[in-house]
């Protein structure tokens, strides 16, 4: 009787384990970062945010209007310090955040697909806010005041500009545009995580390793560039916030710029085509991104796991 009770009894549902996050985790994510948006990263960015702000121009005359200002130095506007401390900080926040959330997801019972998922739209929305958005904001600021130039005013520095935008606008003006940037992370995310395991489920089909078996490097490289590609869908948000950010006189921009009123500008005068200026750039940004944190990234985790003894779980 007591061996038909015992039986019968279900057995307590597993809990899934907390990932842990340790310095050198962190160390190489911030790592990876930098050196991707120090080799390609920031002039693939400069490039896309110039065809945002002038959605006139061409994928050549952006190249040509970029030359003009600084040459070769002027792909790489907006580097020092906006895109250092961008790249260097992003990461952990994304791995704090994106490990917690994932964690609780599997407990309350979600699949692996849905709990990725779900880490990875958290961590982009904390990333927007805790660090992207000034960065951005001042990264945006950077490249497009130049117009000042070109009309013949000097174009102050950095600091002086963050400073001038801080005593009149406070937080919220280093901060504009914040929410486009939450949600084009919060999108980019869910869509790269969800369409690089959809991809990698395609890869496993394809070479036979449905059983858990590794995928190389190659196939990693694919399966995350086509998540990272797929992901740029949501250009219009990335050109919403870049019109919002933009050091841009324009009488015709609404005084008081929100997502929606950016949305209906753009659309009203460049219509649908001016949503999706700077695509191509984003796409191979995206590429890019992918080719440092996924080739590069495994080299990089195994020599730190060689060095430091411990498992690197990081994905950033």
């Amino acid at each position: 009787m007591s061996a038909t009770v015992a039986a019968s009894v279900p057995a307590p549902p597993v809990k899934a384990a907390k990932k842990k996050v340790s310095p050198s985790n962190l160390l190489l994510g911030a790592s990876l970062n930098l050196f991707e948006v120090t080799t390609l990263g920031q002039p693939l960015e400069v490039i896309k945010t110039t065809m945002a702000a002038n959605r006139g121009d061409g994928f050549t005359t952006s190249l040509g209007r970029i030359w003009n200002r600084g040459g070769v130095l002027g792909f790489y506007q907006g580097l020092i310090p906006w895109a250092w401390i961008e790249a260097s900080t992003k990461g952990a926040v994304l791995l704090f955040v994106a490990s917690e959330a994932e964690y609780y997801a599997k407990n309350a019972g979600a699949s692996e697909f849905l709990a990725g998922i779900t880490g990875g739209v958290t961590g982009g929305v904390a990333q927007a806010y805790a660090t992207m958005g000034f960065c951005t904001c001042m990264k945006t600021v950077e490249i497009t005041k130049h117009k000042m130039a070109a009309s013949g005013q000097k174009a102050p520095g950095t600091w002086a500009t963050f400073m001038d935008i801080y005593r009149r606008e406070g937080i919220r003006g280093i901060n504009k545009g914040v929410n486009a940037v939450a949600i084009r992370q919060m999108t980019n995310w869910g869509t790269r995580f969800g369409f690089s395991r959809l991809a990698e489920q395609g890869i496993r089909r394809v070479t036979g390793k449905e059983h858990g078996e590794k995928l190389n490097a190659g196939e990693k490289i694919i399966a995350a560039t086509i998540g990272g590609g797929l992901s740029a869908w949501n250009q219009p948000i990335e050109v919403i916030r870049v019109e919002m950010q933009s050091k841009k006189d324009d009488p015709n921009r609404p005084k008081k710029m929100t997502v929606g009123n950016t949305f209906k500008y753009i659309y009203e005068t460049n219509g649908m085509k001016g949503l999706y200026r700077g695509v191509t750039p984003r796409i191979g940004l995206g590429v890019w991104q992918t080719v440092c944190m996924v080739a590069l990234g495994d080299m990089a985790k195994t020599y730190v796991e060689k060095v430091t003894g411990e498992k690197v779980t990081a994905k950033h």
